[in-house]
C-alpha cells in the first residue's frame, strides 16, 4: 500500500525544506514563545525593507502571514489568548521606530497601503516548532496567477531559515482563522494609536464555513470572512477574483449560486439564490433572477445546503 505523501512532497518542496543531511533528533522541540513570534515578525519587516527598497524610497510589506503547527497555534489561543494582539502592538511600534530612522536620514517613507494586516494561520504538515512567513505589499490584494510570493520557512531539523518563491495557489493548503486576523491603521506620523488594533471579530461582518465533498478537499474546512456589505457565493468556474467573491471549488456549486447582503439599517443579513437548489434551515429558497434578486432573511448561525451536497454555515464575527 502506498504511503500518503505530505503537503510539501506533493508540492515538490519536501527535499528543499527538509534537508537530506539533516538528522532526526529525539530532543524535545522548545515551545514557541511570544518573544519568538515578535522577533520573527520584526525580522521579516526589516528584511522586506532590505529586499524591496530602491533609490531613495523605502518599501516594506504591509501584510504579514505567519504560519505555525496547529498545536503551537492552539496553545497560543488556549493558554495565551489575546497575546497576538499585544505582539502586533509591539511589532508595529518597532516598525514605526525603524521607519522614523529612515525618514530622518532623508529617505522617502510612503506606504503602499493605509493599514497593516496580520494573519496567524496553521498547516497540518508543520511539526511542533516549525514556522513560516509570507509577506505582501498590499493587504488582501488579488495576485495574478503568474506572479509568485516569497515564503520563508524554518524547518525543525536545521532551524535555518530559507526563502523560496511559490505560487499563490499554495495558500489553499493553509487554515485561516477569523480570530487570527488583525488590522491596524497606518499612520503617516509613524505613531501607533493605542486601542486601534482590530481582530477578526471587529473587522468582519460575518464568517462563513463550508466543507465540500470533493476528494482533494476531504476533511478540510474552507472559511470566508465577509468584509463587504454584499458578497457573491459562486463555483470554481467563476474567473472573478475580488474581496466580495466567495469561490467554492466544487462542481456542486453553481456559478453564481448565492448573493448575501448586510443591511445596516436593521443589522440583519439577507440572501438571494440563483443556484439549482438552496436549502436554508431545512426550508427551500425560491430561485431568483440575477438582475432582480428576491431577498429573504438569513439569520446568524444558519445552515445552508447547496444542491443537496455542499453545506455552508454563517456566523457573526
Amino acid at each position: 500500500m502506498k504511503s500518503k505523501k505530505s503537503f510539501w512532497q506533493r508540492m515538490g518542496l519536501h527535499d528543499w525544506f527538509l534537508k537530506k543531511e539533516a538528522v532526526e533528533t529525539t530532543q524535545q522541540v522548545l515551545t514557541l514563545t511570544p518573544d519568538d513570534v515578535y522577533k520573527y515578525i520584526v525580522q521579516k519587516f526589516d528584511e522586506s525593507i532590505a529586499s524591496l527598497s530602491f533609490a531613495n524610497r523605502v518599501v516594506f510589506f504591509h501584510e504579514f502571514i505567519v504560519c505555525f503547527n496547529p498545536e503551537d497555534y492552539n496553545e497560543f489561543m488556549d493558554n495565551k489568548r489575546g497575546i497576538f494582539g499585544l505582539i502586533i502592538q509591539e511589532s508595529v511600534k518597532q516598525f514605526y521606530d525603524t521607519l522614523k530612522t529612515y525618514r530622518l536620514s532623508g529617505k522617502t517613507v510612503e506606504p503602499s497601503s493605509n493599514k497593516w494586516v496580520f494573519r496567524f494561520v496553521s498547516h497540518p504538515d508543520y511539526k511542533r516548532g516549525d514556522k513560516s512567513f509570507i509577506g505582501k505589499l498590499l493587504p488582501g490584494s488579488s495576485i495574478q496567477k503568474e506572479e509568485n510570493l516569497r515564503v520563508t520557512f524554518i524547518p525543525r531539523q536545521t532551524g535555518i531559515a530559507e526563502t523560496f518563491d511559490i505560487n499563490d495557489d499554495i495558500l489553499k493548503g493553509f487554515t485561516f482563522y477569523s480570530e487570527g486576523y488583525y488590522e491596524v491603521p497606518y499612520h503617516e506620523d509613524l505613531l501607533l494609536e493605542e486601542g486601534k488594533i482590530g481582530n477578526g471579530e471587529n473587522s468582519t461582518l460575518a464568517r462563513f464555513e463550508t466543507i465540500i465533498p470533493d476528494k482533494e478537499f476531504a476533511g478540510k474546512k474552507i472559511e470566508f470572512l465577509m468584509k463587504e456589505n454584499e458578497i457573491i457565493v459562486t463555483g470554481k468556474e467563476d474567473e472573478r477574483e475580488a474581496s466580495n467573491i466567495f469561490k467554492i471549488p466544487s462542481d456542486w456549486v453553481n456559478t453564481p449560486h448565492l448573493q448575501v447582503k448586510f443591511n445596516k439599517t436593521d443589522g440583519k443579513f439577507y440572501v438571494a439564490s440563483f443556484g439549482e437548489k438552496t436549502i436554508l434551515n431545512e426550508m427551500e429558497v425560491s430561485l431568483s433572477d440575477k438582475n432582480i434578486p428576491t431577498w429573504i432573511e438569513l439569520p446568524v448561525n444558519s445552515r445552508m445546503v447547496l444542491n443537496g451536497i455542499v453545506g455552508i454555515n454563517i456566523f457573526k464575527s
